[in-house]
């Protein structure tokens, strides 16, 4: 109790960045994040402060992405934080994904060549009848 009476404590800090306007985010957010490293000195502790500050600031600066929050509030340790694992492996899994659907679409026309019919194509393929009639249209 004694911590929320300091005004200057990381709890207060942290619950006047989530109520703080956008204009004002990026400054409270990089003296947070300086305080929290100068302050705490158990790395478990500290890195569960700095992942609270990231997912906050990712939420008041939808605009931005974790790039530039990483960059601009000097985030070393945010690679590490759960919420960055979370997105890159989503954006991992996305990527595959469209990379793969890419490679299908784009062996459509080779599939064609030796004879196969739309029906045999989307089957091997796992498409719909219409995606590959429309592919071949264009």
């Amino acid at each position: 109790m004694n911590e929320l009476t300091d005004l200057n404590s990381v709890a207060i800090k942290t619950l006047k960045l989530i109520i703080s306007l956008d204009k004002e985010v990026i400054e409270q957010g990089k003296e947070l994040i300086e305080q929290v490293k100068q302050e705490f000195t158990d790395a478990r502790q500290k890195q569960n402060l700095l992942q609270l500050i990231e997912t906050i600031l990712v939420y008041k600066l939808p605009k931005i992405n974790r790039q530039e929050i990483e960059k601009m509030f000097s985030l070393n340790d945010l690679r590490e934080t759960k919420v960055y694992q979370e997105a890159l492996e989503e954006g991992m899994e996305k990527g595959m994904e469209k990379g793969m659907e890419e490679a299908k679409i784009q062996s459509i026309p080779r599939l064609l060549a030796l004879g196969l019919s739309l029906e045999q194509i989307a089957q091997a393929l796992d498409l719909s009848l219409e995606k590959v009639q429309e592919i071949t249209q264009n």
